[in-house]
């Protein structure tokens, strides 16, 4: 059954496909963080109207606009996914070959990737009545699944991180603002898998591919009154290409052949934002709107991506020397599923659901802040994510496998065909939760 081993190969390729293909991950909505620093992802991932200070740069280059002094704040996100994947591709194809042993029974695995380190570092100072500069370094995406630990996923690894670089000049009038950032972007890739399907003899891989994008983002504000505040926000797309990457795995599992061509480009989706906040007195209401465009994004679009809406509520309460908060964030899931009976069909899904497992919608905030001395205070938040399941089907995928297998193993198309027609009915499933922990430093002056 030597031949059962490039079956194996073919499926490996497949999945690292699919990891490659992925920029996120694990992220919230869709590849992307909720919010980009502490009171944004404490109330709900709002901030396009809502002014928290520096970390606005990011979310609305204008917001600096509102800003005083010189401010600096230096945090991070230990964010914690937890995704479980469990299938029986594999395995059904091995019991069709008669591998001593081997059942179609479904094959379960935690990923081991299970804590990430996301900085995050924001400045701003005004340099004038008009005139506020300001600085972000972010991590605002990445993805990991590691299940290295099981033969039957074909122990597969991915790495993937995400960092932008953002210099902000923001124009203020008494009620209104604009800003610009141009954003340069850092992304690195890093697959690994196993061949074979058996973890003791190394795996394959074509190493870390990294790149440099660059895009903007452009922001406005208007204070309709001096309570309340509407605000405008757009993220242009940035063009990232991991060089060998998808290209590679695409072809060793012959999606080139069923006319699935795809590059090695992978662009990180424009967003369009929109958002209103409000206070009474101690009380600060938030509310954001934004879709995120993955169905115009090169990668994404090709795995049936489609553009996400994301909505945002949070409220905040300020007290002398501290303020607490709490919030809600729902974007919906951005992965369609083919669902059709054909073998490309299902392989996308698969590739999606195994790698892809941006399947949350709904993100439970809150957080708070506490004055350490006149210039400087802590801020935290905790943004929660209750688990989903999606199951997709894979028996087209399977039966292919398992036919192709027969043939690479000499067989005639009637004996591969009884082969395949032997493999039953097979489905990946993963559920998919997260918790995700923020701490940052602010310092006014």
């Amino acid at each position: 059954m030597k031949k059962t081993n490039l079956t194996k190969t073919k499926l490996a390729l497949a999945i690292a496909t699919a990891a490659m293909i992925s920029t996120p991950v694990l992220a919230t909505n869709g590849d992307t963080l909720i919010g980009l620093g502490a009171q944004a992802r404490a109330l709900g991932g709002t901030g396009t109207a809502a002014f928290f200070g520096s970390e606005n740069a990011l979310t609305n280059p204008a917001l600096l606009g509102k800003s005083q002094g010189t401010e600096f704040s230096i945090g991070g996100t230990l964010f914690k996914p937890n995704v479980k994947a469990t299938s029986n591709v594999a395995t059904a194809v091995s019991a069709a070959f008669g591998v001593p042993g081997a059942t179609n029974d479904p094959v379960s695995q935690t990923s081991d990737n299970d804590t990430n380190v996301i900085p995050e570092v924001s400045m701003s100072t005004r340099i004038n009545e008009n005139l506020t500069f300001g600085l972000g370094m972010f991590g605002s995406a990445g993805m990991g699944v590691d299940y290295r630990d099981t033969d039957a996923l074909f122990n597969g690894y991915s790495n993937l991180q995400i960092m932008k670089f953002a210099p902000t000049l923001a124009y203020n009038e008494a009620n209104f603002g604009i800003g610009f950032a141009p954003v340069i972007q850092y992304g690195s890739l890093d697959i690994n898998y196993d061949t074979d399907g058996d973890a003791t003899n190394g795996g394959q891989g074509n190493g870390m591919s990294t790149d440099l994008g660059y895009g903007f983002n452009l922001g406005a504000y208007f204070d309709v009154t001096k309570d309340f505040t509407l605000g405008l926000a757009y993220q242009s797309a940035i063009s990232m290409e991991y060089k060998d990457q998808v290209s590679v795995a695409a072809a060793g599992f012959g999606l080139p052949q069923q006319g699935v061509n795809l590059g090695d480009k992978l662009e990180q989706p424009a967003e369009i934002k929109i958002g209103a906040a409000y206070t009474m007195g101690n009380i600060m209401l938030t509310a954001d709107a934004k879709q995120i465009k993955w169905a115009d994004a090169e990668g994404y679009k090709d795995f049936n991506w489609e553009d996400q809406n994301v909505f945002g509520l949070g409220a905040k309460y300020t007290g002398q020397g501290y303020w607490v908060g709490a919030g809600y964030n729902f974007g919906s899931d951005p992965i369609k599923k083919i669902n059709d009976n054909t073998y490309t069909g299902q392989a996308v899904d698969l590739f999606n659901n195994h790698f892809f497992p941006a399947v949350v919608e709904s993100h439970i905030t809150f957080g708070g802040g506490y004055s350490l001395t006149k210039n400087m205070m802590i801020e935290g938040a905790v943004v929660y994510a209750p688990e989903v399941t999606k199951t997709v089907n894979t028996s087209a995928v399977s039966a292919g496998l398992a036919y192709q297998g027969a043939i690479d193993d000499g067989q005639d198309a009637d004996v591969a065909a009884g082969v395949a027609g032997s493999v039953g009915g097979t489905s990946h499933e993963v559920n998919h939760s997260q918790i995700g922990y923020t701490v940052a430093l602010k310092m006014n002056f």
